[in-house]
């Protein structure tokens, strides 16, 4: 089955263009989702926007976006408004610079889309970029109007095609020396140090996707599955629960009693 394309545009480089199509890298598609029922009637609650004063329902024609100057006061934009303020050509991924792919830390990286080519013709077009990349070890800098926004994306050559990373705006990504303060760089003391190392050489393992699955959504699916085979539509409440230990150990104490257990475990 052929992946689902959700844009179509061009890749430009200068007087270099071709025809490319992208989709999103991640699906949340197959995660459970529940409705919210009323629990006497088992029929779907549905949401709608009310009046905050009058308490009434209010039209999708009727809705307009506010931002708060003051209290009660609000400048108001149409939905066109807010579209023309974004970039003329939505359909055009234009690189503007390029920078050594090592400088943009994992944190302004918001969503991945694959970009591939869109025909033949254009294939060599978008193969000498990306190669050009790779070799360089850079990687691309553009803006696009994606999710109705205009963002900066980053290209990174992958294999046979592009990933295409949206960035984080500015003003979200937070400065970390407000939440390191405790965490000063200091000595580490050289027997901590090498038993740490040590415990880190006693579980390295090659990277596998499972290593990423998601515990609660098997769960979940064992749930249903067992509810579908019989009659029984709530859940029992669990009365387990975990109790956070305060307890302080001596570090030492605790790295080698780590690694005593990591050989153990390997042994059996």
């Amino acid at each position: 089955m052929a992946p689902h394309v959700f844009w179509k545009g061009y890749l430009k480089l200068s007087l270099v263009t071709c025809r490319v199509t992208m989709a999103p890298a991640v699906s949340e598609s197959g995660k459970v989702r529940f409705h919210n029922l009323n629990a006497k009637t088992h029929n779907r609650v549905l949401s709608q926007y009310v009046d905050g004063v009058t308490g009434k329902p209010v039209d999708d024609d009727d809705q307009v976006k506010g931002f708060e100057r003051s209290e009660d006061d609000y400048v108001l934009f149409e939905d066109e408004e807010l579209d023309d303020v974004g970039l003329e050509s939505t359909r055009t991924i234009d690189i503007e610079a390029f920078v050594p792919s090592g400088e943009i830390g994992w944190i302004w990286y918001d969503r991945p889309h694959f970009l591939a080519p869109d025909d033949k013709v254009g294939e060599e077009a978008f193969s000498v970029i990306r190669e050009a990349m790779a070799a360089t070890g850079m990687v691309g800098i553009a803006r696009l109007v994606m999710y109705r926004r205009e963002r900066a994306v980053m290209l990174v050559p992958d294999g046979k095609g592009i990933i295409v990373w949206t960035l984080r705006y500015g003003d979200e990504v937070r400065d970390a020396d407000a939440y390191y303060q405790l965490a000063q760089p200091g000595k580490s003391d050289a027997q901590h140090l090498s038993l740490i190392k040590k415990l880190i050489g006693e579980r390295i393992e090659k990277w596998d996707p499972a290593m990423a699955d998601d515990p609660v959504q098997d769960k979940l699916l064992d749930i249903i599955k067992r509810r579908k085979k019989s009659k029984k539509t709530r859940a029992t409440p669990s009365k387990s629960g975990a109790k956070r230990s305060d307890n302080v150990v001596d570090i030492m104490s605790a790295l080698k009693k780590s690694l005593d257990d990591e050989r153990r475990a390997k042994g059996k």
